[in-house]
């Protein structure tokens, strides 16, 4: 059944302008006209870069913490890329770490602007790859409605430019990219990432009793696939890093709302060809409402937009799905996997929010920033069929929770 995007109303409070409702419907129906809809479908990767040297270690953290599980990895002229997948049908994980500590390319670039992210020079969330038939037809109908791509010559790094993956140049908006391939990611030989090698003895270990643990303690049952993914970007440029996005991939704008308490909002976009987002899971976009030297005035909490300012425009973080329902040990689900990862060194920003009683409800906390990959892993139970995607109240929690923690103390400037 084809989604009805004119006859969609999107959720919330938040109010957009004239500019962004017209053009929200032109770009639907555009996409449809000029065949994007027929040739892009579901989400099949998501890419991120750590720092050389930090590879094993993410892949140590994602065992303990997600769903996701080691698969292979490859070796290029600039690059290792490990791989890790989940369920059939959920994205992979591509995991990027540069040979050398002196490789440098835009993310290195892109990190030296900014305070909080110059400790780890090459990490970055690249984006996301979807399914595409025909990639060459894509490139040429997004192309002529000024969406950039990568060619080869114009960027260091060759992943970006490989026969396998058309990438879009960097979002002046979000800071990532978006990805497209008609490779079957099940299979990673066939991405061509380089000529494929072995951990060594102790690196596979590590893995393993990454994955012995999670599998002794019941968590691989309950945490189920990445459910959202949501970028920070600056108050002014919402509605543009909205209606790029939805311009590139066929997935409609859910609805906003505003977080008062927290002077921002939380805008979704979702996959209208799923009944399961982690199939193809949802973009969240989150800004200030105004721009802090106009926040100056009113002297309103803006930790969204600080963010922005301490690290960049770019990916928060990352939600991993839990199973609803009550754990034996007399606890939700989510609160018995929190409080196991707890015990084995994973810091949380706060404590759970949200109540699972007699009435529909969601279950949310933050990690801390991971020291690997600079993200965010939020766990995320919908308990009793929870008809929504988030709450403002959790998600106001949840914000001032991270705000605390993303601090850059400067002169005579705390945020």
């Amino acid at each position: 059944m084809s989604f009805d995007y004119a006859g969609y109303v999107p959720k919330g409070d938040k109010k957009n302008s004239a500019f962004f409702e017209e053009y929200r419907g032109k770009i639907y129906e555009r996409r449809k006209s000029c065949g994007v809809e027929d040739l892009v479908g579901h989400m099949k990767a998501v890419v991120l870069q750590v720092e050389p040297d930090d590879g094993v270690a993410t892949l140590g953290e994602l065992h303990r913490m997600t769903p996701y599980r080691y698969q292979s990895s490859y070796r290029s002229d600039s690059h290792r890329f490990h791989i890790l997948q989940n369920t059939a049908g959920f994205p992979t994980v591509i995991v990027m770490e540069p040979n050398s500590h002196r490789y440098e390319d835009y993310i290195r670039r892109l990190n030296a602007l900014y305070p909080l992210s110059r400790a780890k020079p090459n990490t970055r969330y690249v984006g996301e790859v979807y399914h595409c038939t025909d990639c060459g037809a894509l490139r040429d109908t997004l192309e002529s409605q000024y969406i950039r791509f990568e060619y080869r010559g114009d960027t260091k790094n060759p992943f970006f430019t490989s026969d396998t993956i058309l990438f879009s140049n960097v979002s002046d908006f979000t800071g990532n990219r978006v990805g497209y391939s008609s490779s079957d990611f099940n299979d990673p030989d066939s991405l061509a990432l380089g000529e494929r090698y072995d951990l060594t003895a102790d690196e596979l270990k590590s893995l393993a009793e990454a994955s012995a643990f999670a599998q002794e303690k019941g968590l691989v049952e309950l945490m189920l696939g990445y459910d959202h993914m949501a970028t920070r970007i600056l108050a002014g440029e919402r509605e543009d890093a909205i209606l790029e996005f939805l311009t590139m991939v066929p997935y409609y704008f859910w609805g906003a709302y505003n977080i008062s308490e927290m002077n921002s909002s939380t805008n979704v976009t979702r996959c209208p060809s799923v009944s399961d987002d982690k199939m193809s899971p949802a973009k969240v976009f989150t800004a200030n409402n105004t721009p802090s030297f106009v926040n100056s005035f009113e002297r309103l909490p803006m930790p969204t937009e600080d963010f922005v300012r301490n690290f960049g425009r770019r990916l928060h973080h990352m939600a991993v799905e839990v199973v609803d329902g009550d754990h034996p040990s007399g606890q939700k689900n989510v609160d018995y996997v929190v409080g196991i990862l707890g015990q084995q060194g994973v810091p949380f920003l706060a404590h759970v929010v949200g109540e699972c009683k007699d009435s529909p409800d969601l279950k949310q906390i933050f990690s801390k920033h991971s020291a690997h990959t600079l993200l965010i892993t939020e766990y995320i139970e919908r308990c009793k069929k929870f008809d929504g995607f988030f709450t403002k109240s959790n998600v106001a929690a949840l914000t001032e929770a991270a705000g605390k923690d993303e601090r850059y103390h400067h002169g005579h400037v705390f945020d």
